[in-house]
């Protein structure tokens, strides 16, 4: 067994996201146990206090509905639903609301979709998300898993992203692409991908500019980057991933709102969901924006940055063992 596997294996990976939402599980699972106790069927009360449970944990009222609507039709088909059952039925409408992506576009065990290379990820952001931190964490596991990786430093406005990017560069032995600060942005994304290309790598990431205070121009800088991008690789980028702050809430939907209203996010990456009991951000995200989830991040360590899959993350919220 080699230490991708040590660190990546399902059983680690389940361990690592049990410890992660301990705190999310605590307060959830807490008021979900309350509301059964002492029941022998599932009743309105009940409900009404899963209904609770859910939106403390910030799954969010739209999707909290959607649960307990799930639920409620499931009662009144099998009649009768005793508590033992009610936990079952609860994960398994939980983990449907999830939206995931198609197999070969999973990164499960941080492979990369076929048919094409090198595979550009543009990632977006506002500051202070742990965006630059998530892509060196991609960075190292890519690595570890097998793949060349090369960096671009387009967050060219704010000094601490470039040296930061460039720290990372360093401890993960990943080359990087950068320029001095105040530079066009899209012109560092051009060089990464010329760069990338002739390096012939497996996977280019480019940080971008975390900056939502004008939407329009947002929308105008990506749109410049994609286009220049494209002259190189005409189908690029293969992934626009969406880095959210999970300990923040309702307020990472807000910005989801204004990202994918600018861009076309195809991906989310949620981090410091260790740090928070509003772990259900995540099923609120997933479920509005019918946006794959692709990597959640439950600790400080680049291990930490698990590829997401939705059955582990719903055993992570219910194992008391976690």
């Amino acid at each position: 067994m080699g230490l991708f596997d040590k660190l990546f294996g399902k059983k680690q990976q389940q361990e690592t996201l049990d410890q992660g939402l301990q705190k999310t599980r605590e307060g959830f699972f807490g008021k979900i146990t309350k509301a059964i106790a002492g029941k022998s069927t599932i009743d309105a009360e009940v409900l009404d206090s899963v209904e609770d449970a859910l939106v403390s944990a910030d799954v969010g009222i739209e999707t909290t509905v959607e649960i307990i609507n799930r639920i409620e039709k499931r009662v009144a088909r099998d009649k009768y639903i005793g508590t033992s059952e009610f936990n079952t039925i609860l994960k398994s409408e939980i983990e449907n609301v999830l939206v995931t992506a198609p197999q070969d576009l999973s990164y499960e065990n941080y492979e990369l979709p076929t048919g094409h290379r090198p595979h550009v990820i543009l990632v977006v952001g506002v500051n202070g998300v742990g965006k630059t931190t998530t892509i060196g964490k991609l960075a190292h596991n890519f690595s570890l898993a097998g793949k060349s990786v090369l960096l671009g430093a387009a967050d060219t406005f704010r000094a601490a992203a470039v040296d930061q990017l460039t720290i990372w560069s360093e401890r993960t032995n990943v080359p990087i692409v950068k320029k001095e600060m105040g530079s066009d942005p899209a012109s560092v994304a051009y060089d990464t991908v010329i760069s990338g290309v002739a390096k012939e790598v497996d996977v280019i990431i480019i940080d971008t500019a975390g900056r939502l205070h004008n939407k329009a121009h947002l929308m105008d800088e990506l749109t410049k980057i994609k286009r220049v991008i494209q002259k190189v690789i005409p189908e690029a980028p293969h992934e626009v991933m969406l880095v959210l702050d999970g300990s923040t809430g309702q307020n990472a939907l807000e910005q989801a709102k204004h990202f994918t209203a600018a861009t076309d996010v195809t991906a989310i990456t949620i981090t410091k969901l260790d740090g928070t009991a509003k772990g259900g951000v995540v099923l609120a995200i997933a479920h509005q924006f019918k946006i794959p989830v692709k990597f959640i991040g439950v600790g400080e360590k680049a291990e930490d940055l698990l590829v997401f899959d939705k059955h582990q993350f719903v055993e992570g919220l219910f194992n008391l063992g976690g």
